[in-house]
């Protein structure tokens, strides 16, 4: 199946290009991510140039039913990053328990922990963080954020039957 906005070129090639793009592999990076905050936005300082950016936890949950056919959930949660203007706006105007619509992309950073020793022996001397830096966050309605429920089917009546 090919995403929407997304042609296949006609003939033997099988490259999946954007319309209006040439045939090449496209590598595309974009997180969106819909959760709640979990604490109040955190402005920080950037060590150097003093910019400022924002950071947020968002909380994202995953339910399924297991094999004895009962619901479990985890939750996850994300590190989110807005700089400049966005990361000032937000963290004025969000708090904790918010309903948001995260926009980004997902990136990595390397940390090395203290004197290049770990707590644990086996622990490797940099640890990898991955976070989402925002290109937009918008929070979300109380609408917006219930599932709407599916219309029920109607039941069929004898004037309804085939035959």
């Amino acid at each position: 199946m090919v995403p929407p906005g997304w042609i296949r070129p006609l003939g033997a090639e099988s490259t999946i290009r954007l319309a209006g793009e040439p045939a090449l592999f496209h590598i595309i990076n974009h997180v969106q991510l819909i959760g709640f905050l979990g604490k109040d936005p955190e402005k920080r300082q950037v060590r150097g140039n003093g910019a400022s950016f924002t950071v947020l936890s968002v909380a994202t949950q995953q339910s399924w039913k297991d094999s004895n056919d009962e619901w479990q959930a985890r939750t996850e949660w994300h590190r989110v990053v807005a700089f400049n203007r966005l990361g000032e706006s937000i963290a004025d105007t969000l708090h904790k328990g918010d309903h948001v619509l995260v926009d980004g992309q997902l990136v990595s950073s390397k940390y090395e922990r203290e004197n290049g020793k770990s707590k644990k022996a086996k622990a490797a001397k940099f640890a990898i963080f991955w976070s989402v830096r925002a290109n937009s966050i918008r929070r979300l309605s109380r609408a917006e954020a219930e599932v709407p429920a599916r219309a029920a089917a109607p039941e069929p009546t004898s004037d309804d039957a085939p035959f």
